[in-house]
């Protein structure tokens, strides 16, 4: 067991594709451990669909693994997110992290799609059933209330055979969610503090039900910066965490100063019960946006490489 820290993208902050997979080649050759790709399918701001971007990874990169953070079931069909699932992992040898949530109540999607939250998180506990049993059988049969399947097959299955299927949100139904069928918990915008409570609550709920999931499959994500809270880019990034987080001090979320400020919130995050990341770099363009790539790597890595989940 573990620390692993891999970077991840929110709003797509390039200027073009061309710059994207500049940092992707970047980010292979200086060994950070994955690429994470946040999900929106509706938004006036700009991000990349999830799967495509997963898919898009599997055929450009080597080494590097590749998750979404997270992808929302609940405004996609299972047995079709089961089947991409299954052939990225094919094709990437093995290198998908897939992460499952069902949406936020929030998001654009609801009112721009006529759909109703109400009853979503139900809807998303048969998906999710539906995707961890097309993963690894043979047949599939399933009576649900909002999904039926008869003697349904995918084929190829997924190349790892315990494909990981990490659930995020902290509220008590996705932490039951994550003790009855995940086999990893990524935080969203929770402080240390507040992840804490998370997975010992989660680890209580794995214990009731009979389950288990590895100590170092609890993970945090958060946006970081090599510079200073005066700068107009990490004020905008304040900003818009204000916006998304009505009442909430972006400085408890977000990481910025310099190495030494970094690497203190993922051992807060540590101490907290958290053994995998996922880091935003903030940046004003694409030069910066490699550059605080570059930084992570050559300051904060070093850090933790070969160190021992506690």
């Amino acid at each position: 067991m573990g620390i692993g820290i891999g970077v991840g993208l929110a709003e797509f902050p390039f200027s073009n594709a061309d710059a994207f997979w500049e940092w992707v080649e970047l980010c292979e050759a200086l060994g950070i451990d994955s690429v994470w790709q946040t999900d929106r399918l509706i938004s006036s701001e700009p991000y990349l669909e999830v799967m495509s971007v997963m898919a898009a990874l599997a055929g450009r990169t080597k080494r590097l693994k590749f998750g979404m953070n997270v992808a929302s079931v609940g405004q996609r069909d299972p047995v079709v997110l089961a089947k991409e699932c299954a052939t990225i992992d094919v094709l990437s040898n093995g290198r998908l992290l897939p992460a499952f949530g069902i949406g936020s109540p929030a998001g654009a999607y609801w009112d721009a799609t006529g759909r109703v939250f109400k009853g979503i998180g139900k809807r998303s506990d048969e998906a999710l059933d539906v995707i961890a049993r097309l993963w690894r059988e043979e047949h599939v049969t399933y009576e649900g209330e909002f999904y039926q399947l008869k003697d349904a097959t995918i084929s190829p299955r997924p190349v790892q055979k315990r494909l990981p299927f990490w659930i995020g949100g902290s509220s008590k139904p996705a932490i039951r969610r994550t003790a009855r069928i995940g086999t990893g918990w990524l935080a969203g915008r929770e402080t240390p503090a507040e992840v804490a409570s998370v997975v010992a609550a989660i680890k209580q709920a794995v214990k009731e039900a009979g389950r288990t999931i590895d100590e170092d499959h609890y993970g945090a994500s958060f946006h970081y910066r090599f510079g200073s809270w005066n700068e107009d880019v990490a004020e905008r990034q304040g900003r818009e965490f204000t916006a998304r987080s009505p009442g909430k001090d972006p400085r408890d979320h977000l990481a910025v100063g310099d190495a030494g400020d970094i690497i203190g919130r993922i051992e807060d995050y540590i101490g907290a019960g958290i053994a995998k990341f996922v880091l935003r770099p903030i940046g004003s363009d694409d030069a910066e946006i490699m550059a605080q790539t570059r930084l992570l790597a050559d300051e904060v890595l070093p850090a933790f490489a070969d160190r021992p989940f506690p």
